[in-house]
């Protein structure tokens, strides 16, 4: 287990979404699956309890808490795309698979976790500064999936 690790509370599907995660996102791995010892508030012996995995390098482990605790924006996997069919090759996973649309790049998937997928030519307009990072995060404001072809006119004005 890695020193530093993100820990991800779920109702009880910590072990599909470590999967769905490890099938989706380069450089991802379910590591392993633990079961509970014994029964606990939300779970019997035998459930999975937790589950250590990899997402995009980022160590986690996703906890079968029950539904005491819910997802929300305050905490999402931010992930660099370089290109549109990188860009919708994640978000179409993500939101295909039971998940929801947001804006300017934000997904959700099916267990209320937040993605960003964005592209890298977003935050090097961004990082610019001036009136094509203005430009830009105009254009992004306008979008829920972000459009690598909208957003490159935007930086050229």
């Amino acid at each position: 287990m890695a020193k530093n690790t993100i820990c991800l509370w779920y109702d009880k599907d910590a072990e599909a979404a470590a999967r769905f995660y490890a099938e989706v996102f380069p450089d991802s791995v379910v590591h392993a699956v633990h079961r509970a010892p014994g029964d606990y508030p939300s779970g019997q012996e035998g459930d999975v309890l937790t589950v250590e995995f990899t997402v995009a390098g980022v160590a986690c482990l996703g906890l079968n808490g029950g539904p005491a605790f819910k997802h929300s924006e305050a905490f999402s996997f931010q992930i660099a795309t370089d290109d549109q069919e990188e860009t919708d090759r994640y978000w179409n996973a993500i939101v295909g698979n039971g998940g929801q649309e947001s804006e300017c790049g934000w997904c959700k998937d099916k267990w209320g976790v937040s993605w960003q997928i964005t592209p890298r030519v977003l935050m090097e307009a961004l990082a610019a500064g001036g009136t094509e990072a203005k430009r830009a995060f105009d254009a992004m404001m306008t979008m829920q999936k972000i459009d690598v072809a909208a957003i490159e006119a935007a930086r050229r004005g």
